[in-house]
Parts: structure tokens; sequence; C-alpha cells
């Protein structure tokens, strides 16, 4: 990764690609403090550097003890690309599960950045996705350096790899990417993250947040729906699974 020259850490997310195939689910972004000090946090240190697919277990509140694994891609998506890689095939069979490609904790000397952090392959340019054992309300976590707008995707999954919808960064820098059930519903059991456009250095990720509803705050009334309703069936933008 190249050498960064501003630290920027951000709560705007703006709505990007978006999928439904559960009627009843409607994701709320949430921007840095949303979460409670009883949620769980991964912060990376956890491990040793460079090692590869971590998982751990931990104590997460209502959900009780909780799988967090780690890889490059789930079962059903296709890992393409050379010295960038990206997801060619988005969409996972189901039920949800961890396939090929790695997710790798490394140092970053970018200024903002707090190493350990992990990253997919090749370094900080290769796709990372992440597996719950039991699913949950809300996931938060920071992701960065972006030296471009637009250039990566976070998308979550119900546990049969259903697509619940998609978020793109909208700044350059640091940010901070959260999603949450709107009803608080046990929902999210898995994200991928991935390069979709133009993004010089690539990315990597860090503290990764999260847990049930009652460690959450309630989004306020200006939060971005992402609305993931049957009424985008008539839209056209409703995506129809490969199985």
């Amino acid at each position: 990764m190249k050498p960064k020259l501003i630290t920027c850490y951000v709560a705007a997310i703006a709505l990007g690609g978006v999928a439904a195939f559960n009627a009843n689910a409607t994701l709320v972004d949430l921007g840095p403090g949303s979460f409670t000090p009883a949620a769980t946090t991964i912060e990376f240190d956890e491990w040793a550097l460079g090692t590869v697919n971590p998982s751990i277990t931990l104590s997460a509140g209502m959900l009780g003890d909780v799988t967090v694994s780690f890889a490059g891609s789930f079962v059903g998506q296709t890992i393409t690309g050379g010295s960038v890689k990206t997801l060619g095939d988005t969409t996972p069979d189901g039920p949800l599960a961890l396939n090929g490609g790695n997710a790798v904790t490394v140092n970053d000397g970018a200024p903002g950045a707090t190493s350990p952090v992990l990253s997919g392959e090749p370094t900080f340019n290769g796709p990372i996705a992440v597996l719950f054992s039991e699913p949950v309300a809300a996931v938060g976590l920071k992701a960065g350096y972006f030296d471009a707008i637009g250039g990566t995707t976070i998308e979550a999954f119900d546990s049969n790899g259903n697509s619940l919808g998609s978020i793109i960064n909208t700044m350059t820098g640091f940010e901070f990417y959260g999603l949450a059930d709107s009803a608080g519903a046990n929902i999210i059991s898995g994200i991928s993250f991935y390069i979709t456009g133009s993004e010089p250095a690539g990315f990597e990720i860090d503290n990764l947040t999260f847990g049930a509803r009652d460690v959450v705050n309630t989004p306020d009334g200006g939060s971005t729906l992402l609305l993931l309703s049957s009424v985008l069936g008539g839209l056209g933008l409703v995506r129809t699974r490969k199985h």
C-alpha cells in the first residue's frame, strides 16, 4: 500500500447496489458511536501477524457464544483477477459457508491505521468474507484506506446466501461501515468486502463490531434506509439467484 497523506474516519454511507430476497428485511446504515460498550469487537490483535483465515469464538451477550471466521469468499462466489482480485460472481450458495481465498493479518503504516489489520490477498487487493456462526442484528467495521470514491463494496447476506443489500465507500480515507436490521432481527450471517471500481491502493478492515439489537443505539430518523422490500421486485432491482 502506498504512503497515505491524510486520515479520514467518516460516518457517511451511501446506498449502493441493492438486492432483496426477504421482504421483512430492512437494513439501516449506522455511523460511529452506534454501538454501545456492550458490543463485541475484534481488533485483530487477537492473532499473530501473518495469521491466515483466522477464526475466534467470543461471548456476544444475548447471542451467546458466536464464532467469527474469515476467508476470501463464500461457497458459490468466484475470485477473479491478477494483482488485484475481486469477486467475479458475488452470489453465495446456501447455506452460507466460507470457501477459497485468504484473509491475512498484516501491518499498515497509513496515518490512522491501527495495526494489525485484516487484508485479503494479494495484500490490500483481495476480497474478504466474514462469517458469523449465529446471525447478528448489526455489524460495523472500519475500512480503508480509500484513495477513490465508490471503488469498494460491502454486501450483507442471510444464512441462505441471500443478499440483504450492499453499500459503497463514499469518501477517501478511513470509513466506518455499519449495517443493522431495522426491526432488530438477527438476520445478518455474513458480509463480503470487495473491490468494484478503481481503488489505487486497495483496502483493509479493522475493529469489527457486532451484536444483537440491545448493543445498538436506535438510528435517528435521518438515517439512510437500505430499502430491502418486495417493492424492489416491481422495479426490476431484485437479483435472481443462480441456484
